[in-house]
């Protein structure tokens, strides 16, 4: 990346080691209780083994949360705000909501929050959380949820009518870097309602608790010394963490006048009230809580020290009116100018005065604008939405840490989990060591890596940080990830599930995003690729038993897309075979293809034969796999009739029985498509050679595959699974209104099966597919709080939007479609792949009277000053409104708006 803009210099200094601009960032989650790590249940009920309730009194072991907090790399230092509105049961420490018992469509986060702005560097970060003035309806939420089935909407926050007349709290904050190790934090807190209404804010810092785990290990201190909090993390004794080293928190008087009064505790389980027995001091995790909510004032230490510390601003809000607090966290030697080291700081330790933290902030606000600039679009309404796309997903960088084997045997301290978790979850997966940055789907619902998500979220970073895409994708692929036996883990509930094979696809665009032709990182390609080659192994070996080269068994992504759960074995010895499990491959086989190509080119001139004998391996299995699929047994996965793809049940002595389900499931043959370019094997001799003898020996095999000799529109050699007649057919019911093409781009089932219910019978009973355009009716996977029978979703989408690109660059303007299908109004495949994008980026974009299809009818978020401008990205989105689904906060792979704003 070309060094253009101040934070395009930061980045570089930052890849160079000269400056650790990433040292802080947003790395802190939002929820680590009832995650899988923090789980020692005999039972492995992540949900009631740590609940919500528990959250303020016990400590975690393998990470930390809080409200728009951050943390160093690796969560030895942890700030977040606190708040109570003094009517609250609880002090507001961590995001509430529902664990996937409690919710009538699975966990939901029951609380408004927006990421604003991020840059990659996290030189500047805002973010606002809305606090309601009445009581937090904590049981209410429980409630009404649990009262509501599959079949009702979810009941929300802002369902309870607790933001009506404005009467709620905006907390605006921001973090500015003078320096890599000096940040000043600014927090705005603005009273929405009629009249003025107290708040007590706790900006708070605190040390991850890693002395509890480990025998022999020292407690780190926070102390208070002239009015400012020293934090000591030098000369630990732990295996767990590195020393971070000496830093201080200043807090200022707020703009109000309001002079903190600072609190110490210790971030130790309060046992006592937990479990029964004695603690370690009474000073707990909890005691801000009881402090604050309960007046007990013998909960802190009056000798303001310990390993947690809050600032306590008592205030009142003017009704209307805004009060501003400025803090700052430095690094030892960075208490004087900002940015300039001192050799010792002064006594007593003092915060720059307002003016200069004011000026500090809009120097970085204008680097982020300059530096967005050179990315997002000029128009004002599509930048603001590519913008926070970008700031969701930098926001959703955070701290993971699990050593598998650990977890599984337990920590010397703490009684030896129970003998179950042997034959639990993960249990095959003890080399896994992770406690990096990771890239999360979402910090509150999904506070863990997923490793198909992750490919999907690094489109968008190859545009504001390549390092950090290149770096997340190599990650995945070390020894301490991958399995010896070549599989990338999919995600920390069951690592060993199955994800759809993307990674390969990710690595290949990141590649192409980050440099031109000529200027590419050939490094970091054959890296992958050698990894890659283990995995792609992997999926022949497990998920072909019987080398059809049709594939099948697993988890695949698409959760309750089927008639039934596709991980499962079938009864009686049935088995199944796949078409998007088929096409995956097929997929992944050409991408390999493409990235042996670039190898076999050596960047001066000449041939690496070795990457050529790759080459010619993956050329034979894609067309291999592409002929299984249209051909064997006389037809393969292909409906003649229906004209589509369809999966297949097969039972010895029987002719199959194809599952007639209308769904992505048969559209993604569409996106295993490439061109190869003439001039390209022309310079690999050695390929030319074996592909022709294949292609003349085995014709058999290769009258199936779309291989144009004539070479295209632009001198290129079309390699695809569904030939020309066969690719027509499928845009017929892509691009019909009546089928998959929603208003808001593309269905992931038909509408068809609305009328008309797909039926089978089987074990029994009858299985049903019907369209669901929102909110699963399923327990299929999770409890319903993920549906793929028919709502939007962004990560297919966007590769069959690149596919119509691929196919359109071969065929050009010679192939044109309805568009819709019955319509009359041709158009070519480009077109017909941008109208797929613009439907799809509509969803955020506002109409003439504000309205964003994304917000689901909420007239706020159209005519509110205070709500008009704030966008969510949801997990996925209703097929006929556009209102977001899941979670709500999973801009990760929904932040490829951003690119698909660009396409346009």
């Amino acid at each position: 990346m070309t060094a253009t803009t101040r934070e395009h210099r930061r980045l570089a200094e930052d890849r160079n080691r000269t400056a650790n601009w990433k040292r802080w960032g947003p790395y802190l989650s939002e929820r680590q209780w009832a995650t899988v790590r923090e789980d020692y249940s005999a039972e492995s009920d992540v949900w009631r083994s740590f609940p919500h309730d528990h959250a303020r009194s016990r400590a975690y072991r393998w990470g930390e949360d809080g409200i728009l907090g951050i943390s160093d790399r690796q969560c030895r230092v942890c700030f977040a705000l606190a708040l109570w509105n003094h009517r609250d049961p609880i002090l507001k420490e961590r995001l509430f909501g529902l664990s996937s018992p409690e919710g009538n469509h699975g966990e939901d986060v029951k609380e408004l929050y927006y990421y604003l702005d991020s840059t990659p560097t996290h030189s500047y970060m805002k973010g606002l959380y809305k606090y309601p003035q009445a009581e937090f309806p904590y049981a209410r939420l429980v409630d009404e949820n649990r009262r509501r089935g599959l079949q009702d909407a979810e009941f929300d926050l802002a369902d309870t009518g607790i933001f009506d007349d404005g009467r709620y709290f905006d907390v605006f904050v921001e973090y500015a870097k003078a320096a890599p190790d000096d940040l000043a934090i600014r927090v705005t807190v603005h009273n929405r309602g009629p009249e003025a209404a107290p708040l007590d804010l706790l900006p708070t810092v605190w040390f991850r608790n890693v002395w509890s785990w480990q025998h022999g290990a020292s407690r780190p201190r926070l102390s208070l010394a002239g009015g400012v909090v020293e934090i000591d993390h030098r000369g630990l004794k732990s295996d767990l963490v590195d020393d971070l080293g000496l830093y201080r928190l200043h807090a200022a008087p707020a703009s109000d006048g309001t002079v903190p009064a600072w609190l110490f505790t210790e971030n130790d389980t309060n046992h006592e009230k937990l479990f029964g027995s004695p603690n370690f001091s009474s000073c707990t995790k909890d005691a801000f809580h009881r402090f604050v909510v309960g007046n007990e004032t013998s909960a802190v230490n009056p000798d303001h020290t310990g390993t947690k510390a809050a600032a306590l601003y008592s205030m009142i809000v003017p009704a209307g009116g805004s009060v501003t607090l400025d803090l700052r966290l430095c690094g030892d030697g960075m208490a004087g100018d900002w940015g300039k080291p001192l050799q010792k700081a002064p006594e007593p330790f003092s915060c720059h005065p307002t003016p200069v933290i004011s000026e500090l902030f809009r120097n970085r606000i204008a680097e982020a604008d300059e530096f967005y600039a050179t990315i997002v679009q000029a128009d004002p309404a599509h930048a603001q939405i590519q913008r926070q796309a970008h700031a969701g997903l930098l926001w959703t960088k955070q701290f993971y840490h699990y050593v598998v084997q650990d977890w599984l045997k337990g920590d010397g301290t703490f009684p030896t989990p129970p003998d179950a978790r042997w034959n639990g979850r993960n249990r095959n997966w003890k080399h896994l060591f992770a406690r990096d940055i990771l890239s999360m789907p979402d910090k509150w619902e999904y506070p863990w890596f997923a490793a198909w998500d992750t490919a999907f979220h690094m489109l968008p970073f190859a545009e504001t940080d390549p390092d950090f895409a290149k770096d997340q994708m190599l990650l995945f692929l070390r020894e301490w990830y991958l399995h010896p036996n070549g599989q990338i883990p999919a995600y920390e509930w069951k690592f060993s599930d199955v994800n759809p094979p993307v990674h390969a696809w990710a690595c290949w665009r990141i590649y192409k995003i980050t440099a031109p032709a000529g200027e590419r990182d050939r490094e970091f390609l054959e890296r992958c690729f050698q990894k890659l080659l283990l995995n792609f192994t992997w999926w022949v070996n497990r998920k072909d038993s019987e080398g059809r080269n049709l594939f099948a068994g697993g988890f695949l992504g698409l959760d309750n897309i089927g008639i039934f759960d596709r991980s499962t074995a079938l009864p009686g010895g049935q088995r199944l075979e796949q078409a998007d499990g088929t096409a995956w491959m097929a997929f992944y086989a050409l991408t390999m293809l493409n990235m042996a190509l670039e190898l076999a080119r050596r960047p001066g001139g000449g041939v690496i034969t070795a990457y050529e004998d790759m080459a010619s391996k993956f050329f034979e299995h894609f067309v291999q796999i592409v002929d299984a699929i249209n051909h064997l047994g006389g037809h393969g996965l292909w409906d003649e009739d229906d004209g589509f793809y369809y999966d297949q049940i097969l039972d010895d002595g029987n002719p199959p029985v194809p599952l007639r389900t209308r769904s992505l499931v048969g559209l993604l043959p569409l996106i295993a498509v490439e061109l190869l370019d003439e001039q390209r094997i022309a310079d690999l001799p050695g390929f030319r050679k074996r592909m022709d003898w294949f292609l003349s020996h085995r014709s058999d095999l290769a009258v199936h595959v779309s291989y144009c000799q004539s070479g295209g529109t632009h001198g290129h050699r079309l390699l695809a699974v569904p030939s020309r007649e066969r690719l027509q057919r499928l845009l017929a019911y892509l691009l019909d209104e009546r089928e998959f093409l929603s208003p808001f781009g593309i269905r992931s089932l038909s509408r068809h099966h609305e009328a008309h219910p797909f039926t089978l019978h089987l074990q029994g009973e009858d299985k049903v597919v019907r369209y669901v355009p929102g909110e699963s009716d399923s327990h299929m996977f999770g409890g319903g709080n993920s549906n793929w029978r028919g709502p939007v979703w962004f990560p297919i989408a966007y590769l069959i939007i690149e596919a119509l690109e691929r196919y359109h660059h071969f065929y050009g303007t010679s192939f044109t479609v309805e568009l819709p299908t019955g319509s009359g109004h041709h158009v070519t495949l480009k077109e017909a792949a941008d109208e797929i994008a613009r439907r799809m980026s509509s969803l955020f974009e506002p109409d003439a009277a504000g309205h964003r299809p994304c917000h689901g009818g909420d007239s706020r978020y159209a005519t509110d000053p205070a709500w008009k401008d704030l966008i969510l990205f949801h997990e996925f989105f209703h097929a006929d409104t556009g209102r977001g689904c899941g979670a709500s906060h999973q801009t990760g792979w929904t932040a490829l708006v951003a690119r698909l704003i660009r396409k346009r």
